[in-house]
This record gives structure tokens, sequence and C-alpha cells, in this order.
């Protein structure tokens, strides 16, 4: 998607250039999930070296002395810790969050530390590995996230990533929940993946001309460039499925395109890609231009 809105916005439109552009954004967005999850281990790591610190006060506390430790000793951390492959991966390539002089750690730690989150957590008297999992999703979500300097930082690596960051997190959350393996640095879980996402590109460029045309036929009412270009782009990616890509269920595209444009565009560009697919699918259907023949593809 971002590749065909680079595309768009082009002079050359050379199409080659612009697929390889999306491959490397591929390995961009894998770049951006190890970055999320090194910035939860140097953040423990430093909680770590927080409580050891405090130890050695002049005068130390009985709290300094006998730390509530969970959140740097759960078996959640500790099997991400342990994964040798994954804190190389850390420290040769995601030393930006601690290159700078933002001291991004040390606020973060600070603010959680201070967080009734976190007390609530160390208090938790129920010690799965659910309840420490939960803890995760949701100091990311409360307390990295959306966080100001966070996304400063992440924008500095690559303007794409905060717009991608509400789809690399649910990766994130759910290969935690599933108890999948956090380093995988394959881009695509299957080749055939990597085919598809080609393939859709390919098809979205060289029937763009078309595409607008259809665009203008059902989006009544509205000029062509009056449509926010994101919804355009959308819109061809979901007639390039419906209309080119037989095995794909119709219903799959629609919601499909109808979510993304919740992160990616306007407030009101679900109604209005969810009104136009929904224009061109039944009109279409009726003409005979869509050709899905297996069971369930047309509803």
């Amino acid at each position: 998607m971002q590749s065909l809105y680079s595309y768009n916005l082009s002079i050359d439109n050379d199409t080659l250039k612009a697929e390889q552009v999306m491959m490397k954004n591929f390995n961009d967005v894998i770049e951006l999930k190890f970055s999320i999850i090194s910035l939860f281990v140097l953040l423990v790591k430093y909680a770590d070296e927080y409580y050891q610190q405090g130890k050695s006060k002049y005068l130390p506390s009985k709290e300094d002395l006998n730390p509530n430790l969970r959140f740097v000793k759960n078996k959640f951390v500790l099997s991400i810790l342990n994964d040798d492959k994954l804190i190389d991966y850390i420290k040769k390539n995601m030393t930006f969050w601690t290159d700078n002089d933002y001291d991004v750690i040390n606020k973060l730690f600070i603010e959680l530390y201070k967080s009734d989150l976190y007390k609530k957590y160390l208090l938790n008297q129920d010690q799965s590995t659910d309840v420490d999992k939960k803890f995760f999703i949701d100091l990311m979500n409360e307390k990295i996230l959306n966080n100001n300097l966070v996304h400063h930082i992440l924008e500095e690596r690559s303007i794409y990533w905060i717009d991608d960051l509400p789809f690399i997190t649910t990766i994130i959350f759910g290969d935690i929940k599933n108890d999948n393996i956090l380093f995988d640095l394959k881009v695509f879980k299957d080749p055939s993946d990597e085919v598809f996402a080609r393939q859709l590109f390919i098809d979205t460029v060289r029937n763009n001309k078309k595409y607008d045309k259809i665009i203008i036929e059902f989006a009544k009412n509205w000029d062509l460039d009056r449509i926010a270009i994101m919804d355009k782009i959308l819109l061809k990616m979901a007639f390039a499925e419906i209309l080119l890509m037989n095995d794909l269920p119709i219903k799959v595209s629609i919601n499909e395109y109808i979510e993304i444009s919740k992160y990616y565009s306007t407030s009101k560009s679900k109604i209005f890609i969810n009104g136009l697919l929904d224009s061109f699918v039944k009109s279409y259907t009726v003409k005979g231009k869509i050709n899905k023949k297996g069971r369930g593809l047309i509803e």
C-alpha cells in the first residue's frame, strides 16, 4: 500500500523501481517489529540495573534492598532475555534507542515506575504467565506506543513507521498470546504470500487508469481529485483482488480494505469505501464481470 502511495505521487511511474521499493518496505516492517520488541527488552534491562543500583545506595531503604523483581524476572520476560539470537540481533541493530540525547529508556521507566499499572502488576497475586503477557500488552498500549518521544525516534528511522505501528503491534501481540517465536526475520510466512503481494501491486498499477474510471462511475457526486489519495489506492487494490484474483472471496476483500482504511485514511473513509465497493460488486456481478466460481467466493 505504501509502495502504491509512493508510486502514485512519483513523476516517472517506474513500475520495476516501485516494486523494488515495495520489497524494501517489507523489510523495513520487520525492522519496526524488532524496534518495538527491543524497546521492551531495553526497558527491562534498565529496570534491572536500576534495582541493582538501589542496593548500592549509601543509605538504601528496605525497598531498595529487597525490590519486587517481578517485572524483570517473570517467566515471560526471561523467555525473551534467554533468546540469544534475539538479544544478539538487538545489540547489533537496535542501538538507535540509546545512541542519542533523548534518554528515552530512562524517561519511559520512570513514567512506568510511578504508574498505577506497574504498581498493580507487582502486587498481583496471580503469578501466571498470562498475567505477565497481559501486563506487557497493557504496558505497550498505555505507556509506550502513544509516547510522543517514541514516535519522534521512530519517525527519524522512517516516516512510514507511525502509520505501521497498529498493524505491527497487532502481529507482536498475537505472537505473544499464541507463544510464537518472536525472533523471526522472515518477511513472509509463506512464499505464496510474497507472490500475492507482488501480483497485487502489479495488477493495481497496470490497471490504474481503468480503476480510476470505476471510481468515477460509482463515486456519485464526487470528483476524482476530491477523493483522498489513500482511499483511491485502497479501492484500486480491492478492485484488483475482486476482478483478477478469482480464488479470493469478495467479502474478505471488502472487509479487509474497510479495516485498513480505519488505520490509514480519514475518519469517513470506512463508510465511503464500504458504500462504493458494495455498489461496484452488485453492478459488476449483474453484468457478469466478476469471475468468482468457487463456493463462498461471491457472497
